[in-house]
């Protein structure tokens, strides 16, 4: 995953830039950058951040980079922002998205006459770098961008700074936000809607999907109409997003309360369901535990905290069996409310399933009775082609997968379909034996037309392909 900001500013943009690069640190663990424009020219810096937050490795920074314009990024991925040079003159490129066609990009722009990409480590080429040499091989920067939009399989959103303003192009199926805010001398450009309150400004407008502005200290215009075809992450609301952010309008915070009363009115007639207490996993299952709490009248509680000072994210290392340790590590128990109780506990989602698995642990060990799996959303079927939300390299990686392969063999993918169907047999079937793998007192799932209910947007406006494998 990964998050931007970029501030157009009459006077100096730095700290509004160092605060609202800040404010995206939970979308991306690896790296950060910041690059402005200002009187000596652009000017950058890129740090890794795996074992140090974005503030603490940018702060001498901040006493450098001085300029008007500036856009920066968390990522997950490659470091950027790129500074390029080329016949469409210098900029700053910053990208969040996924590219599933590299290859064949890759290809065409040798043929095109480009000679060479800088590899990274393990071989690969730094995606922004390919989007920089798209856009690079059309007359203006306009039609790159477009043509970056038409030629990428799978998304691709854009900050593109030159030395006079900022570029922000949105994906074309709008998998990902871009919201800009302004104030009286300034205006930016976010992932996050809540990134730049802080900082004085205001709500000025979204993006729409393949929509492309050019945004200076004195105004936004409108390069590139909205496209009328809308496909937003559905898990941006179920995980991702902070809970202060909204998209297209919707607040992630409410989204996550009605989401746990849907999941609550589900389990009102199961007679052999009856917790003490609602809990959410710390802290993407928290709301949704509320939701479900507020609407079941079963006391919400914390029966265990998550100790963030020197972990702040359980998936910061690379390695999976690391951070499988330190967000077990992280859970500290309150024992006086988990010893004799049957818990009703609601993560946002199972991807893997072993966090969750050693969880429950924990609080059996901690002596908890029972408990109960609610996850916010509905099962992970495939992994997500568009905004690479997991770190999984193959779709056998979630624990559905597993289970589906493991009933049906050669038949698995022919299966799917009705494996996503909540109504189906085989999905019940899918249910307990995750249930069972995982030991669990009961599973039950939001179920997708839940899911986009809690949402409020029409279906088509939805990316659900992670749930049901549909574009």
């Amino acid at each position: 995953m990964g998050g931007f900001f970029g501030v157009a500013s009459r006077s100096s943009c730095t700290l509004d830039l160092f605060y609202g690069i800040d404010y995206h640190s939970h979308l991306g663990t690896r790296r950060g950058g910041m690059a402005v424009h200002g009187p000596h020219g652009f000017n950058r810096a890129i740090h890794n951040i795996e074992n140090s937050p974005f503030r603490t490795k940018f702060e001498r920074d901040v006493e450098e980079l001085e300029g008007n314009l500036g856009i920066g990024c968390i990522s997950d991925n490659e470091p950027q922002p790129l500074l390029v040079q080329s016949h469409l003159g210098s900029f700053a490129i910053t990208t969040v998205g996924k590219i599933n066609n590299t290859e064949e990009l890759v290809k065409s722009t040798y043929e095109r006459g480009h000679t060479h990409f800088l590899e990274m480590s393990g071989g690969q080429i730094n995606a922004t770098e390919l989007v920089a040499a798209l856009i690079n091989q059309r007359n203006s920067i306009v039609e790159g961008l477009q043509y970056v939009q038409e030629a990428i399989d799978g998304s691709m959103t854009v900050l593109l700074m030159t030395t006079e303003g900022i570029y922000a192009a949105r994906d074309r199926r709008g998998r990902t936000p871009v919201v800009i805010g302004k104030k009286d001398d300034a205006f930016c450009v976010s992932f996050e809607s809540f990134a730049y309150i802080n900082l004085g400004y205001t709500d000025f407008r979204e993006l729409g999907p393949a929509e492309i502005a050019y945004i200076t200290p004195e105004g936004v215009e409108t390069l590139a109409a909205p496209g009328k075809e809308m496909k937003i992450c559905s898990f941006l609301w179920t995980y991702y997003g902070y809970p202060t952010s909204s998209y297209e309008g919707i607040n992630v915070e409410t989204m996550r309360y009605r989401c746990g009363s849907m999941l609550a009115k589900h389990d009102k007639d199961k007679e052999h369901v009856h917790p003490d207490l609602v809990a959410g996993v710390p802290d993407s299952g928290i709301a949704h535990a509320v939701g479900y709490a507020n609407e079941s009248g079963i006391p919400f509680a914390r029966p265990f905290i998550k100790y963030t000072p020197t972990w702040p994210r359980s998936f910061m290392p690379q390695n999976q069996s690391q951070r499988n340790l330190i967000a077990r590590m992280k859970l500290i128990p309150v024992k006086e409310l988990i010893e004799g109780k049957k818990l009703l506990l609601i993560d946002d989602s199972i991807v893997r399933g072993t966090q969750l698995r050693e969880t429950t642990e924990f609080l059996y060990q901690s002596g908890a009775k029972e408990v109960h799996v609610r996850p916010a959303c509905p099962p992970l079927l495939f992994g997500c082609k568009y905004l690479n939300f997991s770190r999984s390299k193959s779709d056998l990686d979630l624990i559905t997968r597993r289970v589906i392969l493991a009933r049906e063999g050669d038949k698995a993918e022919e299966m799917l379909d009705d494996y996503a169907n909540p109504c189906s047999k085989n999905y019940e079937e899918m249910l307990e034996a995750i249930r069972k793998e995982l030991n669990f007192t009961t599973l039950n799932y939001h179920r997708l037309d839940d899911l986009v209910a809690s949402i409020g947007l029409e279906p088509c406006k939805l990316c659900t392909y992670c749930f049901n494998g549909k574009e």
